[in-house]
Parts: structure tokens; C-alpha cells; sequence
């Protein structure tokens, strides 16, 4: 599993290290313009989920499923505490990153160098609403092939205007990361991910999701970190239903919610940086060092 570091400030061996996770076609430099912010005061982790990016590919494609990733992160964890002791953990886990999130927060018996301490939930919860797995799972694995980089970010975009306002700048620089060039295929670019990621996600009934969702409430029941749950007020992915029910149970996560913005916020507005950074990260300490 590959993973990128961001550290701005001279420590490489800072305790506070935040541990930011992809949803479930993106990739760690999703997290660019965040760590870029986080890491004035952090070590900032921003792994590419098996299947994803530059990590390996799987050979059984029903290992890709939250078991596996979140024994992947335990692995990882484990790693960059042998590295330099870690004395704060934070997770901040957008949609599938914050399933694996609720996981490493919501077990205590996990063999974790330290207890996750401050969680963001990005536009995920316990409760997922079926009709947007279904849209998911009508371009799930369908990698393309582009004759250029700016093909694919037209591409798409298409299917991911609920990510809210962006500049072709921005959407351009999300997208630089998110293709791999084709090798004896003619030439091209394709989406970065293994296509058979798709295979145990379409293998899901409706009825196996209603099982996974009481086990996901009973994970976040059990949650003690401090918890900010950021939604995109046009989502249709996490209700706000069950956004408002996290607020009155288990961690009661603060909400926050973005205008404009469906499913998911992606931590490249200002204002959506700001009010991660501004859980995570003690500007004051930062500020006077």
C-alpha cells in the first residue's frame, strides 16, 4: 500500500499525525490542498487504498471490502509508530475513508499505537441510502481510456458534479492524479483503480446493506473521539435524517454542512479547509512556534 507524507514543519518525526482516507474510486492526492494546511501543524498520511493509485492491485477482487482496508490501516499505523511514536491520531475519512474511520475509532480492542482522538466523517455515516449506492454502481468500474488528461477530467466531471462549485484549474489538478497511462493498449490514459473493485460492491443486496448498517451503528455507539461530521446539503448519500441522528447518539459529532455540495465535499474550498484544519489542528500552537 502506498501511501504520500506531507510534513511542513521540520519535525519529520512530529506525535500528531493525521491519517487522511479516500472514498471508494479516488486516491491519497485527493487530500492535497488539506494536508498542505494540516501539516503546518501535523504529520499528515494520505494512503492509497489497496486497488487505488500506486498501490498494489488485489489477486482476489472479494478482498476489496472494509475488513481488508482497515487491517491494511492497522498495518500502517503500526508502521509509522515504529517510525516515530505517534502520541495523537487523527482520521479524517471521506465517504468509504470514513467507514474505514468508524472502524479504527469505534473498536477498542484494534492494536492501534494510540486511540484515534479526533475523527471527520466526510459525508458518510452509518446510514447509507440505498439509491446512491445504485448510482455508484452504474460507472463503478468502468476505467475508460482518454486520449488526454483533460478528456478524462471532462469525463469525469460528468459524473461527479455533486462535488459542488470548482475551477477547471482545480478540477483539472483533482484529476491529474487520478488516471494511469495504458501500456501496450495503444497508448491513452484510464482511471487510476483495479476495475474489479466493482465486484464485491455489485455483489451487495439491498438486504446485506440493512445488516452492514446496524453493525456500522453499532460501531459508531461505541466511538469516543471527538467527532466532526462535515455533509454536502444536497447529498444523497448520507440524509440528513441520519446526519442529524449522529449528532444526538454515539460521539454526537458536531455537523457541518456545505451549500451547493452533494456527495462529497473534497476539502478544496477555503472554507471546507478551514473547518477541518480548524478541528484538527491548534492554530494558536502552530502560530507561535
Amino acid at each position: 500500500m502506498a501511501y504520500w507524507e506531507w510534513n511542513a514543519t521540520g519535525n519529520p518525526a512530529h506525535p500528531h499525525v493525521v491519517v487522511c482516507v479516500h472514498g471508494l474510486t479516488r486516491q491519497g492526492r485527493d487530500f492535497d490542498v488539506l494536508a498542505r494546511t494540516l501539516c503546518e501543524g501535523a504529520r499528515v498520511v494520505c494512503p492509497d487504498v489497496a486497488g487505488r493509485g500506486k498501490s498494489d492491485w488485489l489477486q482476489d477482487p472479494m478482498g476489496y471490502q472494509i475488513p481488508t482496508y482497515a487491517a491494511d490501516m492497522v498495518a500502517l499505523l503500526v508502521q509509522l509508530h515504529q517510525q516515530a511514536p505517534l502520541q495523537t491520531l487523527d482520521w479524517v475519512g471521506t465517504s468509504m475513508g470514513g467507514l474505514i474511520g468508524m472502524v479504527m475509532a469505534g473498536q477498542p480492542g484494534l492494536p492501534l499505537p494510540v486511540p484515534v482522538r479526533k475523527l471527520v466523517l466526510n459525508d458518510v455515516g452509518p446510514s447509507i441510502q440505498w439509491q446512491a449506492l445504485q448510482r455508484i454502481g452504474n460507472y463503478l468500474g468502468d476505467t475508460g481510456r482518454f486520449e488526454s488528461l483533460q478528456q478524462a477530467a471532462d469525463a469525469m466531471w460528468a459524473v461527479a458534479t455533486s462535488f459542488g462549485p470548482h475551477t477547471p484549474a482545480q478540477w483539472l489538478e483533482l484529476s491529474r492524479h487520478m488516471v494511469r497511462p495504458l501500456v501496450g493498449e495503444g497508448g491513452g490514459l484510464a482511471l487510476h483503480y483495479d476495475p474489479a473493485i466493482a465486484v464485491p460492491f455489485r455483489s451487495l443486496t439491498e438486504a446485506q446493506a440493512a445488516q452492514g448498517e446496524a453493525f456500522l451503528w453499532q460501531l459508531y455507539d461505541h466511538i469516543t473521539a471527538s467527532t466532526l461530521l462535515t455533509r454536502g446539503a444536497r447529498s444523497d448519500l448520507l440524509s440528513r435524517e441520519t446526519a442529524q441522528a449522529m449528532t444526538q447518539r454515539g460521539p454526537k459529532a458536531r455537523l457541518l454542512e456545505f451549500e451547493g455540495v452533494g456527495h462529497a465535499p473534497t476539502f478544496v474550498p477555503s472554507s471546507q479547509v478551514d473547518a477541518v484544519a480548524s478541528f484538527l489542528i491548534d492554530r494558536q500552537l502552530v502560530e507561535t512556534r
